[in-house]
């Protein structure tokens, strides 16, 4: 569908082009009875107005078909240079061509996030996954907004690596539609998130992606409260509500300002910012994997602290015992500043 729309014009040309070539050569055949040779040759010179004679004398009929058919040829040449020169010189070709690299791109993909929708709540998303180094595909429906983004018009870096705008991989279309979904590459994805204006669209993005893709991660946004288990049954694993997250936001930094602003660390909403990370037990090195959380010593060797703990049963435990001995399926959350979070990196993180 997308191809579609970009070509529509070109191969609107192209065809009425071939057309003409066509109805020349059936009306030299039929009123002349040249042979296809012959008819194809007039047709292109008549149509050329290159000034050469004609093959054989034409009869009264013959000149008359000549005479509308190279009126008729003024309007196609007219309508086909029109065409090739807003390709040319208005960018058309240039962007058919960015098009095309960047399907190639989707094509290599795999375990990508796609972001539905570019508003600020997809913008947002977008920065902080690429700044934690996924790749990102945006689907978006609004080609204005994506140009004036990849063009730099918009004063604002969406890359969140200082990346420029021009290097966002994106699928312009309709997310609801599953032919579009198949453009960004939903079925090579790892996860999906949908920031659609209006609830309605998110569930049926997230009820076409669950049925594309039953390994999916979905993440939906709504407005609403009603939207929320409309969203879990179309196959969401979660729900955000920005609004409502907003406004408790709000309330909390009146009645508990310290432990909010402790909580702007950890997301990156304060200029300090903390890390909270996790890390597998089958990340962990080798030597690090069979000895307890004393004998890891985290904190001492590298600064971070191990906050959290969920259990491969699902149990979550907050500030786990120094005894205790990290088993498959175990996922360590630890938080700590940039310089503390690179040493964890280095010393425990299997390479």
């Amino acid at each position: 569908m997308l191809k579609r729309v970009h070509f529509t014009r070109l191969i609107l040309a192209v065809t009425i082009a071939v057309s003409s070539l066509v109805i020349g050569m059936a009306g030299f055949v039929y009123i002349e009875g040249f042979n296809l040779i012959d008819a194809f040759y007039m047709t292109v010179i008549t149509v050329s107005t290159v000034g050469f004679s004609e093959l054989h004398p034409l009869s009264n009929a013959g000149r008359l078909f000549v005479s509308f058919f190279i009126l008729y040829n003024l309007v196609v040449v007219a309508y086909l240079v029109s065409v090739l020169s807003s390709f040319i010189f208005d960018g058309e070709l240039r962007k058919i061509f960015r098009m095309i690299r960047t399907d190639q791109e989707i094509k290599h993909f795999k375990g990508h996030v796609i972001v539905c929708g570019f508003g600020r709540n997809g913008r947002r998303a977008y920065q902080e996954l690429r700044a934690n180094g996924a790749q990102v595909v945006v689907v978006e429906v609004d080609k204005e907004l994506m140009q004036r983004t990849t063009e730099g018009t918009t004063g604002e870096d969406y890359s969140g690596d200082g990346l420029p705008g021009g290097l966002i991989i994106t699928v312009c279309g309709d997310a609801t539609m599953d032919l579009v979904l198949h453009q960004a590459g939903v079925e090579r994805a790892s996860a999906l998130i949908t920031a659609l204006p209006k609830d309605a669209d998110n569930v049926f993005v997230a009820l076409s992606a669950r049925a594309l893709n039953p390994r999916l991660k979905i993440i939906a946004r709504a407005s609403q409260k009603t939207s929320e288990s409309k969203l879990l049954s179309a196959g969401a694993d979660s729900v955000v509500m920005p609004d409502e997250i907003g406004g408790s936001h709000m309330a909390k930094l009146v009645v508990r300002p310290e432990v909010i602003r402790f909580l702007d660390l950890i997301t990156n909403l304060s200029s300090d910012k903390l890390r909270l990370e996790e890390i597998n037990y089958d990340q962990l090195r080798q030597e690090f994997k069979s000895i307890s959380l004393r004998e890891m010593d985290v904190c001492s060797t590298s600064g971070a602290t191990v906050i959290g703990l969920r259990q491969a049963s699902g149990a979550l435990t907050m500030s786990p015992s120094v005894d205790y001995v990290p088993v498959p399926g175990d996922v360590l959350l630890l938080l700590g500043n940039e310089e503390q979070m690179d040493r964890f990196e280095v010393r425990f993180r299997q390479l």
